[in-house]
């Protein structure tokens, strides 16, 4: 998206700091932000603003640094406050380490007219100047940058438009996909969430003229989320309240379903997967259509099918195997994989289907206390359901990706959902235990890769510590009768064998 230099007019020192606010939901590591103005243009106010912002701290102490010229501050993205005002000489500036605070962080320069070019070319600007009663600021610089201010300043006119003028944004979350959420407040009112999804493109094609994204069903647009939402509340489950929507710009305001974690300090507790579980047999218990209505129209629900299941099983191949072995898989490998995978999905023909909501796990389901029943379990990111084989929520809850369930907790896990389905009639365990080791199979296969690929291709390391944990869950899955093939194959590959392969 090209954006133009911005302007923003401050009419007083709560809209100073509001666009504080903003310019920190924009920052982003590499960034460097030169304020310019003269003394007393409000340039310490926005400085003190983004910091406060970042910290999600709004009494935070944030001195000016015009006596020790650089403060540093390890909040949300690292952030060096600079002021130049009192440097002797340009060379000063060289001893202040900007450059490897830019690498770590974002930094912020007051009276960067004092750097003598010293600074980098490719820094945003934002002049600040009298308007008025109030000022002006003008932004300039990199596009990246405007691009994501200029829909950070989007998503305040959003809130705006939907009676949040001057209510406070605090970032919440930003995970592993391309959304972004934050929380609203405003006194005296109960918080929200801003669901910032702006709609993404397909990607280039890689099989029969589709993308992966188009072959896996991953939801490229809000819509989704919103048709899933309200079909989930219609069927008595705790999912986020949608107060306003601009589906177009990919912007959903939601109610706050609360703070409490699903664990204990980090750690599984029992009673809780095991309602966790009965929530999913009361979902499976029930028949889900194949569309939901969205604003006068429909929301087709994507069916799980082999094409998905096989492009999301194929990421071990493209992703995690080249990154545990040094070398790129052989042709036959992969013609092997996909017979093998091919033969064992054969085997879920005629399992139970229902809705997948694909993702549901620890970090996305909310353990809210002070509830009952169902509304005990606040659900959220569902929005890229699909119609498919329901023990594969089940080997998402019970084979959790990001915290280590230890093989007893998972059994007892699975039994709650097979206890509570067989208390409501009629149920094949038999065939539910082979859908769950498929799925648990397929969907750990997934996960490998698509950790290894948030390091290598999205500069996100930190998944690489779950790898050891999803190896030992597919220890666990394939020794199942139905996965004979695909076993015999990631034997060949080094995995399966045992809990440290």
């Amino acid at each position: 998206m090209a954006v133009a230099a911005l302007e923003r007019i401050l009419p007083d020192e709560r809209a100073t700091a509001e666009l504080g606010e903003d310019i920190a939901a924009a920052l982003r590591t590499g960034d460097v932000v030169l304020l310019e103005g003269d003394l007393g243009a409000g340039k310490t106010t926005l400085a003190r603003a983004l910091v406060r912002a970042l910290a999600d701290d709004p009494q935070l102490e944030v001195p000016s640094p015009t006596f020790t010229l650089v403060q540093t501050y390890a909040t949300r993205v690292p952030v060096a406050h600079v002021d130049l005002y009192r440097v002797g000489a340009p060379e000063e500036i060289d001893e202040l380490g900007l450059d490897e605070a830019a690498r770590s962080g974002a930094v912020i320069v007051e009276w960067p007219q004092r750097a003598a070019g010293r600074l980098p070319a490719d820094a945003a600007t934002i002049t600040l100047s009298d308007h008025g009663s109030g000022r002006i600021a003008r932004v300039s610089g990199p596009q990246p940058f405007l691009a994501r201010l200029s829909r950070s300043l989007e998503i305040r006119s959003f809130l705006a438009n939907a009676g949040w003028r001057g209510a406070s944004r605090t970032f919440l979350a930003g995970d592993a996909s391309a959304r972004g959420y934050e929380v609203v407040s405003f006194p005296g009112r109960p918080d929200r969430i801003i669901m910032n999804a702006p709609a993404q493109p397909p990607g280039p094609s890689i099989r029969d003229g589709r993308s992966y994204a188009e072959i896996a069903h991953i939801a490229g647009s809000v819509h989704a989320f919103v048709a899933v939402d309200r079909l989930l509340a219609g069927a008595g489950l705790a999912v986020p309240e949608i107060e306003a929507a601009d589906l177009d710009r990919g912007l959903l305001l939601i109610s706050h379903l609360g703070d409490g974690t699903f664990l204990d300090r980090g750690e599984p507790v029992a009673e809780r997967y095991a309602a966790a579980a009965r929530l999913l047999a009361d979902v499976h218990d029930r028949t889900w259509p194949q569309s939901a209505p969205l604003d006068g129209g429909t929301y087709a629900i994507p069916a799980y099918d082999r094409a998905a299941m096989l492009i999301e099983a194929e990421l071990l191949l493209d992703w995690y195997l080249p990154f545990a072995t040094g070398k790129p898989v052989r042709d036959r490998d992969r013609a092997d994989f996909r017979g093998a995978w091919n033969t064992v999905l054969d085997r879920l023909a005629g399992c139970e289907t229902s809705i997948v909501l694909r993702d549901y796990h620890s970090p996305n389901i909310i353990w809210r206390h002070d509830r009952q029943g169902r509304d005990r379990l606040g659900v959220i990111d569902f929005q890229d359901a699909v119609i498919g084989p329901a023990a594969y929520d089940v080997a998402s809850l019970a084979l959790d990706a990001r915290v280590t369930i230890p093989a007893e907790l998972e059994q007892a896990t699975v039994e709650s959902y097979a206890a509570a389905r067989m208390a409501a009639g009629p149920f094949d365990h038999t065939d539910f235990d082979t859908a769950y080791a498929i799925m648990g199979t397929q969907r750990n296969s997934k996960i490998l890769g698509i950790f290894v690929r948030l390091d290598r291709r999205d500069g996100k390391p930190t998944y690489l510590r779950h790898l050891p944990r999803i190896r030992e869950y597919l220890a666990r899955t394939l020794p199942h009768p139905a996965l004979a093939e695909v076993r015999e194959l990631y034997a060949r590959f080094g995995l399966g064998r045992d809990a440290a392969s």
